[in-house]
């Protein structure tokens, strides 16, 4: 798995990192690639609850 390569960390911690993302409500997508490359992972949503989290923070932060 590159992504255990780039972390240095070994696969089981990298594949239960993304499951604990996507227990939490995190929209994980996957893309394989048909030559041979890496399957490619993304975040492709957050929670719902984490957006209005984030939000309100912002506006905290910002004054």
């Amino acid at each position: 798995m590159a992504l255990s390569k780039k972390l240095g960390w070994q696969t089981h911690t990298t594949r239960a990192a993304l499951t604990g993302l996507r227990k939490a409500g995190f929209e994980i997508s996957a893309t394989k690639s048909e030559d041979g490359k890496p399957t490619r992972y993304r975040i492709a949503a957050e929670p719902e609850n984490m957006q209005q989290n984030s939000s309100s923070a912002e506006v905290a932060h910002a004054g």
